[in-house]
């Protein structure tokens, strides 16, 4: 299995490419499809780079708890991402990531 992305390294420009692009979350009950939506700074912070958030779009259904997920992307890897739901957004369940 791969190892985990360090996510001190990770900045917004890693996940700028990918908006629009699916991920996959795994939860107890298997994988869900994660469409990442908006990628934004979020302020100054320790972060070299920067705080940015990530607004991920799930289907609609049953609303995942605030955990941390490992996701994965073909390009960025494994990353173990702490998730929130926050509501609607499209069609689905939103979902926010924040790294600060």
């Amino acid at each position: 299995m791969s190892s985990t992305v360090d996510l001190a390294k990770l900045h917004i420009d890693d996940f700028t490419l990918h908006q629009g692009a699916e991920f996959e979350m795994q939860t107890a009950e298997g994988v869900v499809a994660l469409r990442l939506t908006k990628v934004e700074p979020a302020g100054n912070s320790g972060r070299p780079g920067g705080a940015f958030s990530l607004l991920f779009a799930g289907p609609k259904g049953a609303w995942l708890p605030q955990a941390i997920y490992p996701v994965r992307h073909p390009a960025l890897g494994l990353i173990e991402i702490f998730l929130v739901p926050i509501g609607p957004l499209g069609d689905g369940n939103g979902y926010q990531a924040v790294f600060t």
